[in-house]
């Protein structure tokens, strides 16, 4: 399973070098406040990255929520008893 995984990586790191080099050539961005040029694959990069944490968080902050939201029922619910453990 370790190889696997191993494998997987080189193989995904070697597709973001390729990625990388061939869109090497700069794109420029003007977000209102600053204007920013960086090569393609950075962006690209970058946004995925991005994505990736603003998706995770997004499923962490639905979770809790509704582990905060079944706490509270259980509490209101008559001689139910609530663990302390989150």
């Amino acid at each position: 399973m370790r190889l696997i995984v191993t494998l997987l990586l080189l193989l995904f790191i070697a597709g973001g070098v390729v990625l990388g080099a061939l869109n090497a050539d700069l794109v420029g961005y003007d977000l209102a406040f600053a204007r920013v040029q960086v090569p393609k694959g950075a962006a690209l990069l970058a946004v995925l990255a991005l994505g990736w944490v603003l998706g995770g968080l997004t499923a962490w902050l639905g979770v809790t929520t509704r582990h905060r939201r079944e706490r509270r029922h259980a509490a209101k619910a008559p001689g139910a008893k609530v663990s302390k453990t989150s």
